[in-house]
């Protein structure tokens, strides 16, 4: 019945007439051949001249999308995985490229790199979307441009800037399911002459779905801007962050009792944990200088300071009998850039962009272990202080053989404080086969360092570092086919692509048993991404997405190793490595939009997502030789339908409603052990997806 009342309003909207709305819309125009990209080569180039496949999200997509973080915004769309740690308030949201991990994408803010330098992955749900103007994603090798990590993709978001002549201002509240609340205020403006500023502020809060799931997050943002056009364009870039989180875990299974040490209730039966939390403290500073001091060349020099300080307080590391009940544990990263660059049209046909950059890394762990009162114990507090540094410098060339074929070739020279220098070519081509049809080659080698986690992790008995790690290194190829069609009211876009990763660092336990990382796996995928942008109205479009993915990593298998009558006990082992499929990536993602604008300033935005079935891994082995099935744990897939209205109720008044997960669709985003120190039993769990949300917006625009 829900399902019907809600196709039937969908209809019923569509069949009224077109006028006002969707002429102010009409320059939100299908995706074409003639859009703008930066991030590809770091200059302004249309997307028929890029040799990469891209997504590009501008104001209107960000706008009218049923989302309210970026992850949710880009998720599903071609090559785009995104997952989050069970949808909790404060839960980690990471996006994957393509079916890499998390830390071969990289994420940037005005061409800063925001990725945690302590874990390589960017938490894409601590991130504003009200101060976004727009967002390119680049996929495929990107690091001869951004160094190391840039293995699937690089995701890179512009914040918003004064207009001139124009004052823009904005107020926002909100309210919705699980005690969600939300604030927002934007005001940009030149007040003086070329001088102008941008300002975002936030406050949200939420219980969240689960017990332990609750959030409060604070963030504010100002972009102050000089413009003097192509001579000097100068823009100071800060934004900070605040945010307090619960860590409920998974979900423990049907018929888990609450279990209590003492008076305090330690997990029940819909979080493995109730008391387990976390902090986060982020801040960014950019200083950015462009300036175009005639038509041949274009000069960039940026200055950044990232801060990044985390806390997590587990209170109970092993609940049962209360022994060693706990840790609180502070990392602060500091990471200070560097970068110039120029591009140079050499010739009519020719391009030439070289630059350098030079990153310095500031890491610092500290830790505390807890008794059972939850206090600090002394002499358990343990800080490890320590200082790595890059430097890359690249060039690219870029020539036109004739005027439907494009080539470029460049080379990244990086050395690293730690594991030595890198040598990273890339190359690519364009061909205009027939006006309108763009085929796009590229290959390109890409390498990630280990982090600071990987190589200085305190020996803890449990873990420990290891700083004679090689980097990860790969070649990430792929062929793209874009197509505009009917004026362009239609696009499609189809890609094949290929990977492969070697010297995978994983965290095994050493032959003393500590956890450690070490070089050990490889990985490679091949795959394919389409869509699909259609304008069948000119107040309604239509978009179709659909990801395969077919990636293997590599596992150990153990091979018992008798030696003698009777056999040796116990027994030796030797190991051979096999293939399985890769932990967490689906071989399907789908993604279907529709928004339609109506011609009383009603916006009406559908979106349906499919994700295949995901299996993980209990351990990093397959099992005992001659039982050599793999032990894996698999997740079903799953549809969800999220949808938003939005209204104009006055010239600058707006109303939306925003419901995400309507059909109530219950799934597990990831999965992990649970133990029930009640009957010392312990499984595999998932975390929880949300369920039905709705939530109620006012805000007066101007």
């Amino acid at each position: 019945m829900n399902k019907t009342i809600l196709f039937t309003t969908i209809a019923v909207l569509m069949t009224l007439p077109a006028g006002t709305m969707a002429e102010e819309r009409e320059e939100q125009r299908i995706k074409t051949l003639d859009e703008v990209v930066v991030t590809a080569t770091k200059t302004e180039e249309t997307r028929q001249d890029v040799p990469n496949a891209v997504i590009l999200i501008d104001q209107y997509d960000i706008e009218d999308a049923p989302a309210v973080s970026i992850g949710e915004l880009m998720a599903n769309d071609p090559g785009v995985d995104w997952r989050t740690q069970g949808d909790s308030g404060g839960a980690a949201q990471t996006i994957h490229i393509r079916g890499m991990s998390s830390n071969a994408t990289q994420v940037f803010i005005n061409g800063v790199n925001i990725n945690s330098p302590s874990l390589g992955l960017a938490e894409v749900g601590r991130l504003p979307v009200n101060n976004i103007a727009n967002i390119e994603v680049v996929k495929g090798a990107g690091s001869l441009l951004y160094g190391s990590g840039a293995m699937g993709g690089t995701v890179n978001i512009f914040t918003k800037r004064p207009s001139r002549d124009i004052v823009d201002l904005k107020v926002e509240g909100g309210a919705g399911a699980q005690q969600t609340n939300h604030l927002g205020f934007e005001n940009g403006l030149f007040f003086k002459n070329d001088l102008g500023y941008y300002l975002t502020a936030n406050y949200d809060e939420t219980n969240g779905f689960r017990p332990n799931s609750d959030l409060e997050h604070k963030d504010i943002s100002l972009n102050l801007v000089l413009d003097k056009g192509d001579k000097l364009d100068l823009s100071l870039y800060g934004q900070f962050l605040d945010r307090d989180f619960g860590r409920p875990g998974v979900k423990p299974p049907k018929g888990t009792d609450t279990y209590f040490i003492g008076d305090v209730a330690v997990y029940n039966r819909e979080s493995a944990s109730l008391l387990d939390k976390g902090w986060d403290e982020d801040g960014l500073l950019v200083l950015t200088a462009k300036s175009k001091p005639n038509d041949r060349v274009n000069i960039t020099l940026m200055g950044d300071v990232l801060s990044q300080e985390n806390y997590n307080y587990l209170r109970y590391v092993n609940s049962f009998a209360g022994t060693l009940p706990g840790s609180k544990s502070w990392t602060t990263n500091t990471v200070y850039e560097v970068e110039g660059d120029v591009d140079i049209t050499v010739t009519d046909k020719g391009l030439l962009l070289v630059g350098a950059e030079y990153k310095y890394y500031d890491w610092e762990n500290k830790s505390v272990d807890l008794d059972t009162t939850g206090s600090a114990l002394d002499g358990t507090k343990d800080t490890i202080d320590e200082n790595l540094h890059s430097t890359g410098l690249y060039g690219e060339a870029h020539y036109r053989f004739m005027e439907s074929l494009k080539g470029l070739a460049g080379i990244r020279y990086e050395d690293h404080s730690e594991f030595g220098s890198e040598y990273l070519p890339r190359f690519g081509l364009v061909a205009e086969p027939r006006q309108n049809t763009i085929i796009k080659a590229g290959s390109g080698k890409h390498f990630r360092a280990p982090t600071p986690n990987d190589l200085f992790w305190p020996d803890d008995t449990f873990a420990r570092g290891n700083p004679d790690l090689k980097p990860e290194t790969g070649w990430h190829s792929d062929i793209t086919l874009e197509q505009s069609l009917m004026q362009d009211r239609v696009f499609f876009t189809v890609t094949y692509f290929h990977w492969d990763i070697d010297d995978k660092i994983q965290w095994e336990p050493d032959s003393e048993g500590v956890y450690t990382p070490m070089n050990l796996r490889s990985f490679d995928a091949d795959g394919l991404e389409a869509g699909t942008r259609i304008r069948i109205l000119d107040n309604l479009q239509l978009s179709l997405d659909y990801t395969y993915i077919d990636a293997d990593e590599e596992s150990r298998a153990f091979r018992v190793m008798d030696y003698g009558f009777p056999p040796d006990f116990p027994p030796n082992f030797e190991f051979d490595w096999v293939n399985r499929r890769a932990a967490y990536t689906p071989e399907h993602l789908f993604k279907s939009r529709l928004v339609y604008y109506a011609d009383f300033g009603l916006t009406v935005s559908a979106v349906a997502r499919y994700t295949g079935d995901r299996v993980t891994y209990r351990t990093e082995t397959d099992g005992v030789y001659p039982n050599t099935k793999t032990v894996e744990y698999e997740m079903d897939s799953y549809w969800t339908f999220d949808m938003k209205l939005v209204q104009q109720i006055k010239e600058h008044l707006f109303i939306t409603l925003l419901g995400t997960n309507l059909f109530d669709e219950g799934y597990d985003t990831f999965l992990d052990s649970f133990t029930d120190y009640s009957t010392s039993t312990t499984s595999v769990e998932g975390y929880p997806g949300a369920g039905r949300s709705v939530f109620v917006k006012l805000a007066y625009a101007y």
